[in-house]
C-alpha cells in the first residue's frame, strides 16, 4: 500500500507532495480559497486507501491480453484510458510496481488506436451520429485518450515518451482542426461536437465534449506541448456562454438540449478552473447547485459514476465549504456501495460501458485528495 508521501517527477523537477494525513490533526485549520479545506481523519484515509486499492485489484483482473480493459467496441480506447488514469491517480506508474507492466500494456493499446490524421479512435466513423455510434463516441475516446497520454508524458514516467510525444502532437492537431469546423450559430464558436451529425441536429457544440477537449489541451500545455492560446480562449468563452444565470448552473447545449445535469455542472466548473477561474460567479453558483444534488444516495443522480467523477474534481477545484460539504457524503456512499470484488456496478444509462468503466470513474471520484494527477491539482 502506498503511504501518503510521494515524490513525483514532474517536467523533470522533483516535487514533494505533502502527506495529506499530516493535516488530519488540525481540525481547526482555516478554510480559505487557497486551502480546499476539510481535513481527513486517519480512519477516513484508511477507508479511502482500502476502497481504491480494492478497486484497482478488481480492474487488473479485467485486463485483456492486448492491454485493454473491457467495454463495448466503440468505447475504446477511452475506457482503457480511464483505467490508466485511475492507476495514475493512486501513484502507480508504467513499468514500476505491481501494476507497472499492466499500465504499459494499456498505454501501448491506446497508442495502437491512433489514425494517421491524429484521431485516437480507429473504428470507421460511418455516416451520421446515433446513440453509441462511432460518430458520437469517437470524439470522447480521442479526448480521454489524449488526456491520459499527455498526463503520462508530463509525469515523465513512461519508457515510450517519443511515441507518446508524437501521438499527443498529432492528437492536438486533430482536436484543433475539429474545433475550427463551421458553426452555424456564433454562440457555439469555440466548442466541440460529434465527429458527424445528422442533418436535423441543431447544435454544433456541447459542453460535455468541450470539457474533455479542454482537459486534453490543458494537460498537453502543462506538459509543454505547443498549444496555441487562442483556441483555449475561444473554448473558455463558449463554456461561459453555457452558463444559465436563471438555472444557476451550466447547460449541455446552448442552441438545443439546454438541460442541466450534475455532470454538466462539474464539467463547467472544471473547464473554468483550467483557465484559473475557480472563483468566478458561474463557477461559484454552479457549485451551490451541485452541492444540492443527491450524491449521498447511490445512483441518486443521472449517470451516477460519471457525475461523481466530474463533481468530485469540481468540488476540489472550488475548495473550501464546497469541498467539505460535497466529498464526505460522496466518499461514504461510494465506499458503502462498493461490491465485494472491489467494483462498482454501472447504471442502466451507461450499462454498455461495463464495470471497468464505472470502477475507474469511482476511483477517480475518490482520489482528488491525493493530488497526484497534474491536471487536477489546484
Amino acid at each position: 500500500m502506498y503511504s501518503h508521501s510521494w515524490i513525483v517527477l514532474l517536467f523533470g523537477v522533483a516535487l514533494v507532495i505533502t502527506p495529506p494525513a499530516a493535516h488530519a490533526a488540525d481540525e481547526d485549520s482555516e478554510t480559505t480559497k487557497e486551502n480546499p479545506g476539510f481535513s481527513l481523519s486517519e480512519q477516513q484515509w484508511q477507508t479511502i486507501d482500502e476502497s481504491v486499492d480494492r478497486a484497482l485489484k478488481f480492474l487488473i483482473t479485467q485486463q485483456d491480453q492486448d492491454g485493454s480493459f473491457p467495454t463495448f467496441q466503440t468505447g475504446q480506447p477511452g475506457v482503457t484510458s480511464l483505467c490508466v488514469l485511475a492507476y495514475l491517480s493512486r501513484g502507480h506508474v508504467p513499468g514500476e510496481g505491481p501494476y507497472g507492466d499492466a499500465i504499459t500494456r494499456a498505454i501501448n493499446f491506446v497508442l495502437s488506436k491512433q489514425r494517421d490524421d491524429g484521431l485516437l479512435f480507429d473504428i470507421p466513423i460511418g455516416q451520421f451520429y446515433s446513440d453509441g455510434s462511432p460518430a458520437k463516441t469517437g470524439i470522447y475516446n480521442h479526448a480521454i485518450a489524449g488526456l491520459m497520454l499527455a498526463e503520462i508524458y508530463g509525469m515523465g514516467t513512461s519508457k515510450h515518451d517519443e511515441r507518446i510525444r508524437v501521438a499527443v502532437d498529432k492528437g492536438i492537431d486533430f482536436t484543433l482542426k475539429h474545433q475550427s469546423r463551421y458553426r452555424r450559430n456564433p454562440e457555439e464558436q469555440g466548442g466541440w461536437r460529434y465527429l458527424r451529425l445528422r442533418p436535423d441536429h441543431r447544435s454544433d457544440a456541447d459542453l460535455s465534449i468541450t470539457s474533455w477537449q479542454l482537459l486534453f489541451l490543458r494537460s498537453a500545455k502543462n506538459a509543454e506541448f505547443d498549444v496555441p492560446q487562442l483556441p483555449i480562449d475561444n473554448a473558455m468563452a463558449y463554456v461561459e456562454r453555457c452558463y444559465d444565470p436563471q438555472a444557476g448552473t451550466f447547460v449541455y447545449c446552448i442552441v438545443s438540449g439546454r438541460h442541466t445535469t450534475p455532470a454538466m455542472a462539474g464539467a463547467g466548473i472544471i473547464s473554468l478552473s483550467m483557465g484559473g477561474r475557480h472563483n468566478s460567479e458561474p463557477a461559484i453558483r454552479a457549485g451551490e447547485w451541485m452541492a444540492r444534488q443527491r450524491f449521498d444516495q447511490y445512483r441518486g443522480v443521472e449517470r451516477y459514476h460519471y457525475s461523481a467523477y466530474y463533481c468530485s474534481q469540481a468540488a476540489y477545484q472550488l475548495g473550501g465549504d464546497y469541498w467539505s460539504r460535497f466529498y464526505p457524503p460522496l466518499m461514504k456512499t461510494l465506499v458503502d456501495n462498493q461490491r465485494p470484488d472491489g467494483s462498482w456496478t454501472v447504471g442502466n444509462e451507461d450499462a454498455r460501458y461495463g464495470n471497468a468503466y464505472s470502477t475507474a470513474l469511482g476511483v477517480l471520484a475518490l482520489t482528488p485528495p491525493y493530488q497526484i494527477l497534474p491536471i487536477y491539482q489546484r
